[in-house]
């Protein structure tokens, strides 16, 4: 362990995302969607550990290889349903969020006729959640590899 992993946040300084990660995995987005989404998130961030981490949950989720293999491009991809293709634009948009006009009408638009304002609420909470884990694992190296998904 490099001694940037021995720093990093541990304790009560991440109970919060904890309980936010508890949170979503009983919220209002189906599972399989919101690995779609932390996936996308940790591609636009280059998070190596969080890429690992959520494919397994993913494929564990029942997800297909094809689908993680061309989520990159999921717009030329005729396999993503109309509620993932507003989910990952909804994704890159937060993600990738404009300094000067935010989120694009037209995104949050897609979104809206997609899902519900509470789901609008919980899936913003999830592209919040990654971010913030991408932005704990980059900085202190975190080590892709060994994260084995919890069985259910």
């Amino acid at each position: 362990m490099s001694s940037r992993q021995s720093s990093a946040p541990t304790g009560d300084a991440i109970k919060p995302l904890l309980a936010l990660v508890k949170y979503l995995q009983t919220g209002s987005i189906e599972r399989p969607l919101i690995e779609l989404v932390l996936m996308r998130a940790s591609q636009l961030n280059g998070c190596a550990y969080c890429l690992d981490m959520h494919s397994k949950d993913a494929r564990a989720a029942g997800e297909t290889e094809q689908r993680l293999y061309v989520l990159q491009a999921w717009r030329e991809a005729p396999f993503y349903s109309d509620r993932e293709r507003a989910a990952l634009a909804w994704c890159e948009a937060v993600t990738r969020l404009d300094p000067i006009h935010g989120v694009p009408d037209e995104v949050y638009e897609q979104a809206r006729a997609q899902f519900s304002e509470k789901e609008l609420g919980d899936l913003n909470m999830a592209v919040i959640l990654i971010n913030a884990w991408n932005r704990i694992a980059i900085p202190f190296q975190s080590m892709p590899g060994s994260y084995q998904p919890p069985k259910h």
